[in-house]
């Protein structure tokens, strides 16, 4: 019997962490004491001004098919979940301890892509998930069919490219774990010759992609989660994931991203006016990439603008 794609469940998983506080400073520290990381540097990768309640607010306005959120931490809640409110029942925050149960050795860890790794270790998790950061958002309606296939296939939103080391006017840099790096390993753990890059969207996934190939090559799973930091030799799961669907041939290319994607805010205050009012029509998705760099007028606006969007 063919199962409908009214009739799959989609939950939602989000990755999060509140870099701000005194506890986590503390933790991290001597972790970056020992890997001779600069704290300044790296804890500004984990600043956040509360976008998460954005995010999440976003997925109940505009995904309201979304059954279950939840949230990926280190022994944090976000502020806005600290006090029982109805209107947030479907979200269930997951520690780290709960996602590495069995594997503790590993922890603490500051990698979001060893968290990711273990995204389908999440207990209930459906089969069907959007995965997000916390600075993306959902600002325009969605369905099912805009994540999933009537089959139930994820729908990849991204590009064809060459490997950065098949670019002659390219040097790689090699002492760098770059987010493309990342997604290169990824389709090259799998036999691609080239790439097929993923932008700063929501991802579909089904939780049994990962599993499935983790199962079989528990090694590369290992490896993939035993850096507390970045390393250049680790893989993008997300990226892993995409290929694996793309070589079993259960997705759906989407070559439209539907996204507004900021990643600095140096611009006039009329250009984000311009884009968050006449372009945010047009698209399903917004990516604000280090949002806690903006001058304090244009982060502002920012934030109201987006109050009033997802509230």
């Amino acid at each position: 019997m063919n199962t409908s794609l009214d009739d799959i469940k989609v939950d939602a998983v989000i990755s999060w962490v509140d870099g701000n506080t005194d506890a986590y400073k503390d933790k991290i520290t001597p972790y970056l004491k020992k890997q001779a990381i600069d704290a300044k540097s790296f804890n500004s990768r984990y600043a956040q001004v509360n976008e998460i309640e954005y995010t999440v607010n976003s997925i109940l306005k505009y995904a309201p098919f979304v059954e279950s959120i939840y949230i990926i931490t280190d022994n944090q809640t976000p502020e806005f979940l600290r006090q029982t409110v109805s209107k947030y029942n479907k979200v269930n925050i997951i520690d780290h301890n709960i996602v590495f149960e069995g594997l503790e050795h590993n922890l603490p860890t500051f990698n979001s892509r060893t968290i990711e790794s273990c995204i389908h270790r999440i207990p209930e998790l459906s089969e069907h998930f959007i995965y997000l950061n916390d600075d993306f958002f959902i600002i325009n309606p969605t369905t099912k069919n805009d994540f999933f296939t009537d089959k139930g296939y994820p729908i990849l939103r991204g590009m064809w490219q060459q490997f950065e080391s098949k670019k002659f006017y390219k040097k790689e840099k090699k002492d760098k774990a770059t987010h493309k790096v990342a997604q290169e390993k990824a389709a090259k753990i799998l036999g691609f010759k080239k790439l097929y890059r993923f932008k700063h969207t929501p991802h579909a996934m089904r939780k049994s992609t990962l599993a499935t190939f983790f199962n079989k090559n528990p090694e590369v799973f290992q490896e993939n989660i035993k850096y507390k930091f970045r390393n250049r030799a680790q893989f993008l799961p997300v990226a892993l994931a995409n290929h694996l669907e793309i070589k079993n041939k259960t997705c759906h290319f989407k070559s439209d991203l539907q996204l507004m994607y900021f990643r600095s805010y140096k611009k006039p205050m009329i250009w984000y006016k311009f884009k968050l009012n006449v372009k945010a029509k047009r698209n399903l998705f917004l990516g604000l990439q280090s949002l806690d760099r903006s001058p304090p007028h244009i982060l502002d606006y920012i934030l109201n603008w987006l109050d009033e969007r997802v509230s």
